[in-house]
């Protein structure tokens, strides 16, 4: 499961996704924390009344969406044996779960 024993172009799709994750992780944590949405979103989505006043619920799913990729993809680009790579996507599977839930009970 390690770089060496996969297709170029396979690796090279899963550094992007390793990158985009990184970077929703880090949005969404600077979204949560900072309660306010980057400009760039204001102005290219046009969030409804309702999306513009929740910010720490979108800024923490996308967080915990992001890391859940994150680690999903991690046993594919280090090399690791079955049980810690299963172990790793089971805990991306409960990140992404605690993801759903956190977007549909959280309330702001």
């Amino acid at each position: 499961m390690g770089p060496s024993d996969t297709h170029p172009l396979l690796v090279a799709g899963r550094l992007v996704i390793v990158v985009v994750s990184l970077s929703g992780l880090v949005l969404g944590v600077r979204v949560a924390l900072s309660r306010r949405f980057p400009r760039a979103w204001l102005r290219s989505g046009r969030p409804t009344e309702s999306q513009r006043s929740q910010p720490v619920r979108i800024g923490g799913g996308v967080a915990l969406v992001g890391a859940s990729l994150l680690i999903q993809q991690a046993p594919f680009l280090i090399p690791t044996s079955f049980v810690p790579g299963t172990a790793l996507l089971a805990v991306a599977m409960l990140l992404a779960a605690t993801a759903a839930g956190w977007f549909v009970l959280r309330r702001d």
